[in-house]
């Protein structure tokens, strides 16, 4: 689920008068977002980005692209948020999100980013969700139960279904390792 930033932040100061227009801008464009308006809060976040370039009015930007399916720009204000601000984890959580669904997925992006969510917000069971479901995907089995059991621990109950799926094809592949290991054994050994 992706969520938008407010406009304040510890170091905002409305004293520049460009300042005060990007964050209403910023405002402005998360109400047109709530209201359900897509396209208008993408004019707003983009005026705020030309007016400062805030990890705020990025992180928003790229929600705006992300649903009108616009990966890469999606992608590009995600990666700029994060050089401006790299302790965001619902930034870096959304990044990896464009970088599974666009055209040309990259999970292994997608996993670096969820990684580092995870690290910043440890107790985030949505975000623990999601490394899971990621590295299940890539056939990390062992490490996606884990986090898995992470996300239903601190309350994901859907967490519960993926954690026997996911034990299953863990045990479905020690028993196909086992059969494999047999027939390997029963083979005659070639003479020489």
């Amino acid at each position: 689920m992706l969520g938008w930033a407010t406009s304040t932040t510890p170091n905002s100061s409305a004293v520049n008068p460009a300042e005060v227009e990007a964050m209403q801008c910023l405002e402005e464009g998360t109400q047109k977002l709530e209201e359900g308006d897509v396209q208008a809060a993408k004019a707003l976040y983009k005026r705020s980005v030309d007016i400062k370039r805030t990890a705020s009015a990025l992180f928003n930007l790229g929600v705006t692209h992300y649903h009108l399916k616009e990966f890469d720009e999606a992608i590009a204000a995600w990666k700029e948020a994060i050089a401006l601000q790299p302790s965001s984890a619902d930034a870096h959580t959304n990044l990896a999100s464009a970088y599974i669904v666009s055209p040309v997925s990259r999970p292994d992006l997608a996993l670096h980013h969820l990684r580092v969510a995870a690290s910043l917000a440890p107790e985030d069971a949505e975000i623990a969700f999601n490394l899971a479901a990621v590295l299940e995907a890539c056939g990390f089995l062992e490490e996606a139960l884990e986090q898995y059991k992470r996300s239903k621990e601190y309350g994901v109950e859907r967490a519960a279904m993926h954690i026997r799926n996911v034990s299953a094809k863990i045990l479905g592949k020690k028993m196909k390792a086992a059969e494999e290991s047999t027939k390997q054994d029963d083979k005659p050994e070639p003479s020489s």
